[in-house]
């Protein structure tokens, strides 16, 4: 990867490295693994899809799950190895982002049946099944199969008695009933938008996701007010003071630029074409 900065806005997440397992002799490990939209790391399980070109997933769709997870505890073994490489690549600053308490497992595959789903279905991962086709040379299509939500892993404190902060499940659980009522019509409505619609609480915030976050969501119980971040180009937007704001250049959890606060459920009436927006582009 080159770690050039004047890539950064569409590279600098992706990292992708084969590493010969260092626990199983002879092992090879050719996942794709990458910082995903939240600074998690996924690993994406090689199996139907190998750059440059894509392998017959008749053949290896029996193995791409458990392959995968394999993959993926190899990873959690190795964080140092993965944490100094992001390190030599992006910097310590964002090294020092990455969140481990969730990573997610990408199987692609060229299909994959219903004892697939159902198996996944019982393993406390965060496992994305996503089926390719091709189309000529040109084109390939990606379509999400299905996804399961695990519980965030517990990540130990960081030595030295730094401050431990509140994980938005926990402003959640203490926020009023206004705020509270708040946030399951602001669910309701962003599960409305389709059938593939999955929702993950992360340690700062909740992400609304396709394939790709399009909503993530930050309870701030001090200010009775809910902040969601979305893909929406603020610059193609009327901005309004104290409801949209441009974030682009401004640091802030979650992914999007464009920064939505809700008070009250006529907020989040006012917010809902900038939120279909945003679902539509992921």
């Amino acid at each position: 990867m080159d770690p050039h900065p004047s890539l950064s806005r569409r590279t600098r997440r992706a990292i992708h490295r084969a590493y010969r397992c260092a626990t199983v002799p002879g092992a090879w490990s050719d996942t794709v693994l990458f910082l995903d939209e939240r600074q998690a790391f996924p690993a994406s399980a090689h199996v139907g899809m190998i750059s440059p070109r894509i392998r017959s997933s008749n053949v290896c769709r029996e193995n791409v799950i458990s392959q995968g997870l394999f993959y993926l505890d190899w990873l959690l073994d190795h964080k140092a190895e993965f944490q100094l490489l992001v390190e030599e690549a992006l910097g310590p600053a964002e090294a020092g982002k990455i969140d481990w308490s969730a990573p997610r497992l990408l199987c692609i595959a060229g299909d994959f049946t219903r004892y697939d789903e159902h198996a996944v279905a019982q393993i406390d991962r965060n496992i994305d099944l996503i089926r390719y086709r091709r189309y000529g040379n040109e084109l390939l299509l990606l379509d999400l199969v299905n996804a399961t939500a695990a519980h965030p892993n517990v990540v130990d404190p960081p030595p030295g008695g730094e401050k431990v902060y509140k994980t938005v499940t926990e402003y959640l659980a203490d926020a009023d009933e206004a705020l509270t009522d708040l946030f399951e019509a602001t669910k309701a409505f962003l599960f409305s938008l389709g059938d593939d619609v999955q929702m993950t609480a992360l340690k700062f915030y909740i992400a609304f996701k396709r394939i790709k976050n399009f909503a993530c969501v930050e309870v701030r119980i001090n200010q009775g007010r809910l902040l969601i971040y979305a893909k929406v180009d603020p610059e193609k937007v009327s901005l309004e003071p104290g409801f949209t704001r441009n974030v682009r250049d401004i640091g802030h959890f979650g992914t999007g630029d464009l920064e939505i606060t809700l008070k009250s459920l006529a907020d989040l009436e006012r917010a809902k074409p900038l939120l279909v927006q945003s679902y539509a582009a992921s």
